[in-house]
């Protein structure tokens, strides 16, 4: 469909509301009930115009660009990439190989990823009494972390890019939910009690979401 000034696409459901959203692309996605009439659709997308241009500058931000010399940042560094037979960090260097290169930097994030969070997880939970099960790392997009009944944690791979205060923060949250299954007060006054400054790491960190769209 097309409005006035912008393409987007409308997908109708059952559902009682009007969202929006920029998929990678940077193209519009509305999400309407169904029979909402178009004129209703692109007052609702212009009046949304800022956020969209907002949106749209994070997603072009985020593109992940692997080419020799390219910059990207892991746990809170910035490597410089050059080819090597593998993937791996050296002297302040991303090496990665010639061929295949997503798949080689997939792999090493998910080592590390698994290394840091597990590190961080037995931290907290030697300090502050949680018990866990496991953890494994997920390639799910949409979310960073989940933490079941049984008491296992799952972390994004992405969350290797983050730096440590985002990543920490992240563990915190998923280990008091092995006390607090929902969003309760309770459950947020203990990750205060543990992180006094999360609310803050937490809105840095929804400006991050935007990676999982590329990798």
């Amino acid at each position: 469909m097309k409005g006035s000034s912008e393409e987007y696409r409308v997908v109708f459901s059952r559902r009682r509301t009007l969202s929006l959203s920029v998929n990678g692309a940077g193209e519009i996605v509305v999400r309407a009930p169904a029979g909402t009439r178009r004129a209703e659709i692109e007052r609702f997308i212009e009046a949304h115009t800022d956020w969209i241009e907002r949106r749209r500058a994070v997603i072009e931000a985020s593109h992940i660009d692997l080419t020799d010399g390219a910059k990207i940042g892991i746990g809170g560094e910035v490597y410089p990439i050059a080819e090597g037979r593998s993937a791996h960090l050296a002297d302040g260097r991303l090496y990665l190989p010639a061929e295949r290169r997503e798949q080689a930097l997939i792999a090493l994030l998910k080592r590390i990823a698994r290394e840091r969070m597990t590190a961080y997880a037995r931290e907290y939970a030697a300090r502050f009494g949680f018990v866990f099960r496991a953890i494994r790392i997920s390639s799910a997009r949409g979310r960073w972390g989940s933490c079941n009944a049984r008491g296992d944690l799952a972390f994004s791979f992405r969350t290797a890019l983050l730096d440590e205060e985002k990543a920490r923060y992240l563990v915190v949250h998923e280990l008091c939910h092995t006390r607090h299954m929902d969003h309760s007060p309770a459950f947020w006054t203990e990750v205060g009690a543990i992180l006094p400054n999360y609310r803050q790491t937490r809105r840095a960190l929804q400006k991050e979401g935007a990676i999982m769209l590329f990798l």
